[in-house]
């Protein structure tokens, strides 16, 4: 509705998962460089931290762009609040088997097998949990342990990603065998007020605006007022843009900020 008056191709402040907005912060960038090194090195699981709306989605899925073009196999778990028996027949299906068996010895067959071909062709195996944290039954965990025990002399056959928010760690640590084979944690914090400032001008630019919108009072009301944390920005950048507009004004400033804040916090 607003791109047009503030010169943009398209809205930038969408709170979907498109790698084109990822901004990588020397935080981001460095958890983007330990799940590759986890899974290029083959250390066999890996897992990332952060709170809610810090951008772990994101990275996570820049991870499996990155892997793909480099021909890994890739099985993105979005939603695992399953079974430990459909999370196993869900990790199949994620690896391109349409019908998953029924049984888990059947389902167990299957994953070896497939993982030891995916080996011998040449494209190596990756299980990536995202909201790893909701799992509420720890088989789960123990299932997905016990996937490491595929392995060749000299290698896993898979390598395990699980990203969630800060109770992931405790979840992980209860089950003392999963949690010694987790090579490499990461924690992923909110932005500073000067990468936020950073953040913002990266997805307008990415949306086809070079010219600042922001001034710098705005921009430091926007930080304080999301706390560091991209979704939160996201969602009070967007309301700016469409209350500058509806305002027919020529930049954000901090009024209008303050006007976009009340109506995304729902007061008057």
């Amino acid at each position: 509705m607003y791109e047009t008056h503030w010169g943009l191709s398209e809205a930038p402040f969408e709170n979907t998962p498109d790698p084109r907005y990822l901004y990588l912060s020397k935080q981001h960038e460095e958890g983007l460089t330990r799940l590759f090194y986890v899974v290029r090195s083959k250390k066999g699981a890996g897992m990332m931290t952060g709170v809610f709306g810090c951008g772990k989605t994101l990275l996570a899925r820049a991870v499996i762009r990155g892997l793909q073009k480099s021909g890994h196999r890739i099985a993105f778990i979005t939603n695992p609040r399953l079974d430990p028996l459909e999370m196993l027949r869900m990790i199949l299906y994620e690896l391109g088997v349409s019908s998953p068996p029924l049984h888990k010895s059947d389902v167990l067959f299957h994953l070896q097998e497939l993982l030891s071909n995916n080996s011998r062709d040449g494209h190596e195996t990756v299980v990536v949990i995202d909201e790893a944290h909701v799992i509420q039954d720890p088989d789960i965990f123990e299932e997905i342990r016990l996937l490491l025990n595929f392995q060749m002399e000299e290698k896993f056959l898979v390598t395990l990603l699980l990203i969630g928010q800060p109770e992931l760690q405790d979840q992980v640590d209860i089950n003392k065998a999963f949690a010694q084979r987790i090579s490499i944690r990461f924690h992923l914090g909110p932005l500073t007020e000067e990468e936020t400032e950073r953040y913002i001008s990266h997805r307008l630019s990415v949306a086809g605006r070079t010219d600042p919108l922001f001034n710098k009072e705005a921009i430091q009301l926007v930080y304080e007022g999301a706390g560091g944390i991209p979704r939160r920005i996201n969602q009070i950048c967007d309301m700016c843009l469409f209350t500058g507009y509806v305002q027919k004004r020529d930049q954000v400033d901090r009024p209008i900020v303050e006007e976009a804040m009340a109506s995304v916090e729902g007061r008057s």
